[in-house]
């Protein structure tokens, strides 16, 4: 009987199509990243909503509205989810965007270090909601403008400034 054995171009697909699998995940954008990642860490539609970030003379605001004010449900995720995040942020616990845009982000460690100077405040909206980040330390202030610009750039069309 003989023994069946795979042609060598049938190898040399599985290589090619390998190859260009982890070219194709590499070439993704960061942007593109977040939008396909951001499930992970929010438990809202990100393609439903706008995170919005308004730097202030004093820190600030980071807002999650949706694009469709009917959509309830987007609305009670968010608020869940800022809620959370703002206590945790208070704590100095960036974990969760840190996870999706990882530890390297600008502002980020300053924030953790210094989450005993910065005053994270909650505030639910009616199409969403919202958190504010204040503080009088110059450093601080610096990192948290510094953190909105990164996610700004890296939510691309799911986010602007205002």
């Amino acid at each position: 009987m003989k023994k069946y054995s795979r042609p060598q171009n049938f190898r040399c697909a599985i290589v090619l199509y390998a190859t260009l699998g982890c070219t194709i995940a590499a070439a993704q954008t960061t942007q593109e990243h977040i939008h396909h990642m951001g499930h992970n860490v929010m438990p809202f539609d990100l393609s439903r909503t706008i995170h919005i970030f308004q730097m202030t003379e004093s820190g600030g605001v980071e807002r999650v509205i949706v694009r469709d004010a009917s959509a309830k449900v987007q609305v009670a995720m968010i608020q869940q989810h800022l809620q959370h995040e703002s206590i945790a942020f208070q704590r100095g616990d960036y974990s969760d965007p840190a996870s999706l845009h990882g530890a390297n982000m600008p502002g980020l460690q300053e924030l953790q270090a210094g989450a005993s100077r910065i005053k994270v405040s909650y505030s639910p909206l009616s199409t969403g909601a919202e958190i504010i980040f204040t503080t009088t330390d110059i450093k601080l202030l610096t990192a948290v403008h510094r953190w909105f610009g990164a996610q700004l750039s890296e939510h691309g069309a799911d986010a602007k400034a205002e």
